[in-house]
């Protein structure tokens, strides 16, 4: 399998044949229990259980592939649809999924067993149940109900059930992190990696369901975390509270490098913010909501400072991973996902605003995409590249999934929405850019 040729990276043509190559090698991921994590090569990692995030984010990637008219996309899609809605991932019993697969399973009620047996609270030795986690369940819902696929809204209505009663917590217009598998203690502690996919799934839902509380709901997180937390910080964004939502500036110093709550300023996030903040304006416009007049500047702000702060800053192409308060490098590693996330957000802005500038760096960034992620020889992307740009593994072993550079690819191809689901239905075959 190689990477694409045919004309410049970024170009629709260009982008459709990636878009294509990155469903094939995702399909490999395909395992009785979901999707599985996937090596450098391709292959499963069967020592790694199944996970929500990864099963969700290809059961959307899938649906969206069936949405483009991919052969045999639609098939798994549902796969990852039966998966979510009736294998062990979900917890039949009191509701949720799990953050993986359960050891020993079938999940439920045979670990509920040995926990009473043993004197311990149901569900003791049961992974937790988590906002991201959800967050995701609900975007591959969304997209597959987009998708006309077999059970996906009952599974979509089934999970907004379990993210309205276990997860939003209203006074705060944001998400609570976490609960024990049987729902009977929050963690304490609230996180905004969470709350952003959050935003990106409430948007699909509202898509998905025509209820536009998710919208703004969507609008609330925003409104806390970017013209709130973010705008107050010069636009670094701390991303790890307290339950009251007091910054906890230090978490994980003693572990920078963690891959889903590192310390300091995450470069990619504030981009990702700021793509997200795009389609919510959009969201808005449409459902005839009130649009504050703070959605599009925050977006300039926040891609702004992250491109000047996190763009070379260490003398070699590519973003940093993270950055400290003071603005310095901490874990100087190249994630594809940011990169990823870099092109969508400058393609966005560049619609949205009619900025010539975004589509400059939108060029220079997928080139650069190109020539250090892009594996030609095995497939997919290197998940991560060292401060030389070499592929490098100490914080994402292998290539779990494909989700921010399938997204990459067809953002540009399908137009700019609320969802990328909702610009799909419209389009039977890629075009050069596409209206909002």
């Amino acid at each position: 399998m190689t990477a694409s040729t045919h004309r410049a990276p970024g170009h629709p043509e260009w982008l459709r044949e990636e878009e294509r190559r990155l469903c094939a090698f995702a399909a490999g991921s395909a395992v009785p229990d979901g999707f599985g994590w996937l090596d450098a090569r391709g292959g499963v990692e069967r020592d790694r259980p199944v996970a929500t995030w990864i099963t969700a984010r290809m059961t959307h990637v899938f649906s969206l592939a069936h949405l483009r008219g991919d052969a045999d996309a639609g098939r798994l899609a549902d796969h990852g649809v039966a998966a979510l809605a009736n294998g062990p991932l979900r917890d039949g019993e009191l509701g949720g999924w799990f953050d993986r697969v359960p050891e020993g399973h079938p999940a439920g009620d045979a670990s509920r067993e040995r926990s009473h047996a043993e004197g311990g609270e149901p569900g003791a030795d049961l992974p937790r149940k988590s906002a991201y986690e959800h967050a995701f369940v609900v975007l591959a819902a969304s997209t597959a109900t987009a998708a006309g696929r077999p059970g996906a809204r009952d599974l979509l209505d089934e999970a907004l059930r379990v993210m309205d009663a276990r997860f939003w917590e209203e006074s705060a217009g944001a998400v609570r992190e976490s609960w024990d598998a049987g729902w009977k203690a929050t963690e304490e502690y609230r996180g905004a990696n969470s709350n952003m996919h959050c935003v990106e799934a409430f948007l699909a839902a509202a898509d998905a369901t025509g209820d536009t509380l998710w919208t703004r709901r969507a609008l609330a997180v925003a409104e806390r975390l970017v013209h709130g937390v973010a705008a107050a910080h010069d636009w670094r964004l701390p991303e790890h509270f307290t339950p009251g939502w007091e910054p906890v500036p230090d978490y994980n110093r003693d572990r920078p490098d963690h891959p889903f709550r590192p310390f300091g300023s995450t470069t990619g996030h504030l981009l990702e913010w700021a793509r997200l903040l795009v389609h919510l304006e959009i969201a808005l416009t449409r459902a005839g909501e009130d649009v504050p007049d703070w959605l599009t500047p925050d977006a300039r702000s926040l891609f702004s400072h992250a491109v000047r702060r996190g763009w070379g800053v260490d003398g070699e192409d590519g973003f940093v991973y993270t950055l400290d308060w003071q603005d310095g490098p901490v874990v100087r590693e190249r994630m594809h996902w940011v990169v990823a996330e870099a092109t969508m957000a400058a393609w966005a802005l560049a619609r949205h605003t009619g900025d010539g500038e975004y589509t400059l760096l939108y060029d220079r960034w997928w080139d650069y995409a190109a020539r250090f992620h892009l594996d030609g020889e095995h497939g997919s992307w290197h998940h991560e590249l060292d401060p030389a740009n070499r592929p490098a593994g100490s914080v994402w072993a292998g290539k779990p999934d494909v989700y921010h550079a399938y997204q990459a690819t067809l953002l540009p191809q399908i137009g700019l929405s609320t969802s990328l689901a909702d610009a799909l239905p419209a389009t039977s075959a890629p075009a050069p850019g596409g209206d909002e």
